[in-house]
């Protein structure tokens, strides 16, 4: 384990040192991207300049929730590049060279890039959430700060999981991405906004079906000290992040499934 930890590691040094050898043409990207991404709470704003608020929920509350996801999806966003491309590479035959190596697929693929461009929304993500938490005046206690970071690993988990089922389709199907970018940034813009306000059939989905709201919904709640007006005891908001680590893991088994049903290209 700690092997394959170390090789990881060395894997991001690789990626990081080769991406700052044009830091200029860095940087631009990354502010490209914090530009692009701040639109989206440019919308948030723009709704709640014409609505006081949203089915009881103020705009600080909702900044909040938007700026802790999207720094969760910023960081899987940023790490999940491996298996995002997966399917260009059945296609071409290059996942047939990764077999060929005393070492797991994941792992090698994980390791490919760090995409350090997305620390544009990263950072838009985390000015956005500090700044709803000091309009907000919340009280950080050493639990909150260790329920924000639970929530930012369970998210990160979340999205590299959906990632990964991507992936694994490409085993059987190489026209993935698609299908999967309603789940994935579908589900990034359905959660920026509490889960409470949608239909229970939807609310059903993203809690127990893709539970998105899990990583981010209920921790956030607990955080800001909010009644959840879907019910929810404080002892699952808290219990919630670990949902997204739980279905990570499960996806990792999802993926060792249609890694021995590979039949390689013919090529």
């Amino acid at each position: 384990m700690l092997n394959a930890v170390h090789l990881y590691m060395r894997y991001i040094e690789i990626s990081v040192r080769g991406q700052m050898q044009y830091r200029a043409s860095f940087v631009m990207l990354s502010i490209g991207h914090l530009l692009a991404t701040g639109v989206e709470f440019v919308a948030i704003l723009v709704l709640f300049a014409r609505f006081d608020n949203l089915q009881g929920w103020t705009l600080h509350e909702v900044a909040f929730l938007y700026g802790m996801l999207n720094i969760a999806f910023s960081i899987a966003d940023a790490a999940a590049r491996g298996f995002d491309l997966f399917g260009n590479m059945v296609k071409s035959g290059d996942f047939d060279r990764l077999l060929t190596r005393p070492r797991s697929t994941a792992l090698q693929l994980a390791g490919q890039e760090l995409t350090l461009r997305r620390v544009g929304r990263f950072a838009q993500g985390f000015a956005v959430m500090i700044w709803a938490s000091v309009a907000m005046d919340v009280s950080w206690s050493a639990t909150d700060v260790v329920l924000l970071m639970m929530a930012v690993a369970g998210g990160v988990c979340m999205f590299m999981g959906l990632v990964v089922v991507q992936a694994t389709l490409a085993f059987w199907t190489t026209e993935t991405l698609e299908i999967m970018n309603t789940v994935t940034y579908g589900g990034v813009e359905t959660t920026q906004y509490p889960i409470a306000i949608y239909r229970p059939w939807f609310q059903k989905l993203f809690t127990f079906g893709v539970p998105l709201a899990c990583v981010s919904y209920f921790p956030a709640i607990a955080i800001i000290g909010k009644p959840d007006p879907l019910g929810s005891p404080l002892w699952f908001q808290y219990a919630a992040p670990l949902i997204g680590v739980a279905f990570f893991m499960a996806t990792l088994r999802l993926w060792r499934f249609g890694e021995r049903h590979y039949l390689s290209t013919g090529s």
